[in-house]
């Protein structure tokens, strides 16, 4: 029993938990780079008056910069086994899923402010950054781990190893399993033939 628990507990680690940890660490900076350069925008930082200090404005490119990171993280990190030969068609696929969470948090926040009539600031930060932050981003891992970086993608580096082992084992012929006789006749030819011992020659 305790070897199938660490089999198990194994298999959950390298085929779940590992990645999970992952993609939360790299998440988790890129909610950091979120705000502080949403914050910085918005003081000015990179200049006033201008449409990137406006909040829409700063969000849009502090968000942009976030999921490019994040990106790039569960590229080259999280899912760098699986990460994909087609680099365009991955990152394509990567903020179809990111915009996915993203809408799964709007859609919490307006089901809680206009349909609920929760309009606190209070349970605007719950509907949209503990609930939809908590659903779109199982949303996006899920996505993640079995579409964008899923093991079945046929331009994903891990599969492609696969397909190659595979070809490399198909083509390359083992050697043949020798008979016990074959075996007894190969001993035979390499052991020296003995000279025959000389005749006593009686004088």
């Amino acid at each position: 029993m305790p070897e199938t628990l660490r089999s198990l507990a194994s298999r959950a680690w390298h085929g779940f938990l590992a990645y999970l940890l992952k993609f939360g660490v790299v998440g988790l900076i890129g909610l950091v780079i979120d705000v502080l350069l949403f914050n910085a925008l918005r003081v000015g930082v990179f200049g006033t008056d201008t449409w990137a200090q406006s909040a829409i404005g700063a969000k849009t490119i502090s968000t942009s910069v976030a999921i490019v990171f994040n990106w790039l993280g569960n590229r080259y990190w999280t899912f760098r086994r699986h990460r994909r030969r087609h680099v365009l068609r991955e990152f394509v696929e990567y903020l179809v899923v990111s915009l996915g969470g993203m809408a799964i948090s709007l859609i919490c926040l307006w089901v809680s402010h206009h349909l609920l009539g929760f309009t606190s600031l209070l349970a605007d930060n719950i509907s949209s950054n503990v609930i939809g932050l908590g659903l779109g981003t199982a949303f996006r891992f899920v996505l993640y781990r079995y579409w964008v970086y899923g093991h079945h993608r046929g331009d994903g580096l891990s599969n492609l190893a696969r397909v190659e082992e595979a070809q490399r084992a198909l083509f390359e012929q083992p050697p043949l399993e020798r008979t016990g006789p074959e075996i007894d006749r190969d001993r035979a030819g390499a052991e020296p033939a003995q000279s025959p011992e000389p005749r006593n020659q009686g004088g």
